[in-house]
């Protein structure tokens, strides 16, 4: 196991939310970015963990193989991969999102 995935590992399960994403919840630098965090602020979470993959290219093709996912943003819940902005969105609107975030 590489370092990046170890680091990444590490990092999903330590932290209740984890958002691998393009850019800082201050400042999104796409668009999918900046709506996953409008969703996860939209369902009360005041703790995300966010990691700007733009920072570094290995953690940006790191967390595409650790999840088998080929897209950024990523979201992770107690260690488990969510999915991107699209699977937010529909869990958001069904009220799935913020069960999950609650529990």
């Amino acid at each position: 196991m590489s370092d990046v995935k170890t680091w990444i590992q590490e990092t999903v399960t330590q932290n209740p939310v984890v958002l691998f994403m393009k850019g800082t919840a201050q400042f999104p630098q796409c668009g999918f970015s900046g709506r996953a965090i409008q969703l996860l602020k939209s369902s009360g979470v005041e703790n995300i963990v966010t990691i700007n993959v733009l920072d570094d290219a290995d953690v940006r093709q790191g967390i595409k193989d650790y999840s088998n996912w080929p897209t950024v943003p990523q979201l992770y819940v107690k260690g488990e991969f969510v999915g991107g902005t699209d699977i937010m969105n529909e869990m958001f609107e069904s009220g799935e999102l913020q069960t999950l975030l609650k529990a």
